[in-house]
């Protein structure tokens, strides 16, 4: 096969998780990290290795222009890192779309777009098919965990009466953004007045990861309901970005049931804080489903989220590039492995 040149790659957003993309980009071989797009105006002009963490400079500078960016980088595949709703990530990954540019988001409920925004989801889709590119949404989690993992275990049973999934997890090596949204230092009274603003929206994701689980699995779901409650902390925890006073608001324990008729079938519950282990609680991951047979699957400590997210998304470029043209979600692609080797191998009746 010929190898020809390297995937070139944009990476929208520079900060941890667009930081953390952009840097594995640049160690993969056979992909070259060839712009770098941020919104905040501070960034723009910035050298993207010093933008990113880098102690070199690598000769491209990061963009506050989309169309700048994408007209500079030549990119095949771009993975945007920017925000977590479809609201916010919309005109960029129409514009990607539009210039013929695949696009992998991380945007959590771009996991399966069809749940919040249908009507975006199809003009996407129709959009996608017309440049003859693919797009995909992913994630730890939406995007993994609480979804892609449960479809596959699903895959041994002859029955499936029930799911259960849970991720506790530390939300420490977070930015602000995050733990923001989490009401993370808030008093209680503030979380509570918080959820009434929509500033404190606990995970992000989970409509999503169960319409992916049904959609997969060929369940009809008629209603979910969501509950977030916050987890109080008894110790102090520090963090760089926050100071969490005994009595005050350690992160969010977040749950959602997805009904069928009166009988419930998906239970996903995600407690997030900051440093549970100060407080004797042990991260991790655990899926249960009762079905024909029972499965469970649990691993302590948690599969930690940014450095997971980071990779996932890398590890997706091949499979995105391999995709027939139009909306994906992870269940509709390849199940991703690390990609050791050089990133070009793994693309099919192509020389670049």
């Amino acid at each position: 096969m010929c190898m020809g040149d390297a995937i070139r790659v944009l990476v929208l957003g520079t900060g941890q998780m667009g930081s953390g993309i952009a840097r594995l980009v640049h160690e993969k071989q056979g992909l070259t990290l060839a712009g770098a797009y941020a919104r905040r105006s501070a960034r723009a002009g910035l050298d993207i290795g010093h933008a990113i963490g880098l102690e070199h400079a690598l000769g491209v500078s990061v963009s506050n222009d989309l169309a700048s960016a994408v007209e500079q980088s030549l990119p095949q595949v771009a993975i945007q890192a920017t925000c977590s709703h479809i609201a916010d990530a919309k005109s960029e990954i129409e514009f990607l779309v539009d210039r013929g540019v695949a696009v992998i988001s991380i945007a959590e409920q771009m996991a399966y777009p069809a749940c919040s925004s249908p009507a975006f989801a199809e003009a996407i889709h129709r959009l996608a098919l017309s440049r003859d590119v693919a797009l995909v949404g992913c994630g730890i989690n939406p995007g993994f965990v609480l979804d892609l993992l449960v479809v596959a275990l699903s895959g041994v049973c002859a029955d499936v009466r029930a799911i259960n999934a849970e991720r506790v997890n530390d939300l420490s090596p977070y930015g602000p953004t995050v733990l923001e949204s989490q009401g993370v230092g808030l008093s209680p009274q503030a979380f509570e007045q918080g959820l009434a603003s929509g500033k404190v929206v606990g995970h992000v994701g989970f409509p999503e990861s169960i319409q992916l689980i049904a959609h997969a699995v060929g369940w009809d779901i008629d209603r979910i309901e969501e509950r977030r409650q916050p987890i109080i902390a008894r110790v102090a925890r520090v963090t760089p970005f926050v100071r969490v006073e005994p009595g005050q608001v350690a992160g969010c324990l977040h749950t959602a049931v997805a009904y069928r008729g009166d009988h419930p079938v998906i239970t996903l519950t995600h407690p997030q804080q900051v440093h549970p282990q100060s407080e004797g609680i042990a991260t991790g991951d655990r899926i249960q489903i009762s079905g024909t047979p029972d499965v469970r699957l649990a691993g302590s400590p948690e599969i930690p989220g940014g450095l997971a997210t980071c990779a996932l998304a890398v590890n997706m470029i091949p499979h995105i590039l391999n995709a027939a043209p139009g909306l994906h979600s992870m269940a509709d692609l390849p199940v991703p492995a690390a990609m050791l080797g050089d990133a070009r191998r793994r693309l099919r009746n192509r020389g670049s």
